[in-house]
């Protein structure tokens, strides 16, 4: 079967190749040199969880980051090839003795005592990591092989703690027909953002295909799919349609989903199976909101729901840490087995208020009818879940300083009680991140 849709994709591609609608990137490729660009993001990070209520102490990291993301233009001609790196380098601020938030990586080998370091829970004071990668592009089709940051629904790098996720393996981007995009990659290391060892969550093998439409400016469409050996198969599906109102003011209704099926190798934290290791395990998450969005006001209400024998498990497979492009997704994913969630969301742009760059998030997530399995026994089929989230971020509009951001989010999370043993527990949580981004070349 997963030959069948790497050939249908790959006679996608020779047909646009065939077919171009419009123009060439590559025939206006200034050179390697020219089309060069490289920046540094400096970014200063803070987690802090309490989770009291749960007998935990507070997880707390911070640390200071530079991500470095360097690239060349195409040389010239028919095709063109280039190269790129990414990386970054990184030293906690403080003791930090906490590696339970994915901020900081944790040591291995022996501590002072002679204890294993992962199990005292040791941290590295400084460290680096990052890869290059190689390019080439004939006409509007890339192909880059090497080390990379991904953005697909279904095999998303985390870009939420202090440096990103890296991917190793081969991606090709075609856009030879306006409008349509085409996708198609192979990887074979997965390096999670706390993590020094470049395949820390030793993938196997992860094919990923997909496309993206856009019919007008009003509506367009996607579709992805995984198929990571002998860990899961995931389709991903979305449908965005904006309608223009009286006085500038816009509704846009979005449908996304997922179907997922595990195989027997596969880790899945709340399956009713009985038995991690077994055949048989699937689901089934989708969801739709509508938001209406009048000058610097956004209002947003959404509905997701879970079907299948198992809750949407995500990332615990090498299969991204930020592989959910759903509304419900804060904190908590509200992703339980089962389960069913409502959302409101309000946001509002400052900039037309009179003050530029200043932006404000507040949501409230409730869901219901969870179950709550732990080590494949069910617990109990009627937990509930919510969140009060807000998020305040301000990014400096000109000036020395420009485009550098201040985010500071704060969720307070609360469950039933059989939910709090198997998903993430009672937390109140606070973010902050300052980002400056300085452009090298």
């Amino acid at each position: 079967m997963l030959k069948s849709k790497q050939l249908t994709l790959a006679l996608l591609i020779n047909a646009t190749l065939i077919s171009t609608a419009f123009a060439s990137e590559q025939s206006e490729s200034k050179g390697f040199v020219e089309d060069a660009e490289g920046t540094v993001l400096f970014r200063t990070g803070y987690i802090n969880r309490d989770k009291k209520a749960l007998g935990v102490k507070d997880q707390s990291s911070a640390a200071q980051s530079a991500i470095f993301d360097l690239e060349s233009g195409y040389t010239k001609g028919v095709v063109g090839f280039g190269v790129g790196v990414v990386g970054d380098a990184s030293f906690k601020l403080g003791a930090n003795k906490n590696a339970s938030n994915n901020m900081i990586p944790r040591e291995t080998g022996l501590n002072s005592q002679g204890e294993l370091a992962k199990q005292a829970g040791d941290t590295y004071d400084h460290w680096a990591r990052g890869g290059a990668n190689i390019k080439a592009r004939i006409s509007n089709t890339e192909v880059r092989y090497g080390t990379q940051v991904l953005d697909l629904p279904v095999l998303a790098s985390n870009t939420g703690r202090m440096v990103p996720e890296y991917f190793e393996g081969v991606l090709v981007t075609s856009r030879e027909i306006n409008g349509l995009e085409l996708t198609a990659g192979k990887f074979t290391k997965n390096q999670m953002s706390d993590q020094i060892n470049t395949d820390g969550n030793e993938l196997d093998r992860a094919v990923v295909w997909g496309a993206k439409y856009k019919l007008s400016d009003a509506f367009n469409a996607s579709y992805f799919g995984l198929d990571s050996k002998n860990k899961l198969d995931r389709h991903y599906l979305n449908a965005n349609y904006k309608q223009a109102l009286a006085n500038g003011s816009t509704l846009t209704y979005d449908f996304s989903g997922y179907h997922t099926e595990w195989d027997k190798d596969a880790s899945t934290y709340s399956s009713t199976l009985g038995n991690e290791n077994v055949d048989g395990r699937s689901n089934n998450i989708w969801a739709v909101s509508g938001a209406y969005n009048q000058g610097p006001h956004n209002i947003m209400l959404a509905y997701q729901q879970n079907t299948g024998n198992t809750g949407y498990d995500y990332n615990v497979n090498a299969d991204g840490f930020q592989s959910i492009y759903l509304p419900n997704s804060y904190l908590s994913d509200f992703i339980g087995n089962h389960e069913k969630s409502v959302q409101v969301q309000y946001n509002l742009d400052f900039s037309t208020l009179g003050v530029a760059g200043l932006n404000w998030t507040t949501a409230y997530v409730y869901g219901w009818d969870i179950k709550a399995v732990k080590n494949g026994v069910l617990l109990s089929d009627d937990n509930q879940e919510r969140e009060f989230f807000n998020q305040v971020k301000y990014t400096v509009q000109s000036g020395f300083a420009k485009d550098a951001s201040l985010r500071v989010r704060n969720s307070y999370y609360r469950t039933s009680n059989d939910y709090n043993k198997t998903y993430i527990g009672d937390t109140n949580e606070w973010r902050i991140f300052l980002d400056i981004p300085v452009k090298l070349f």
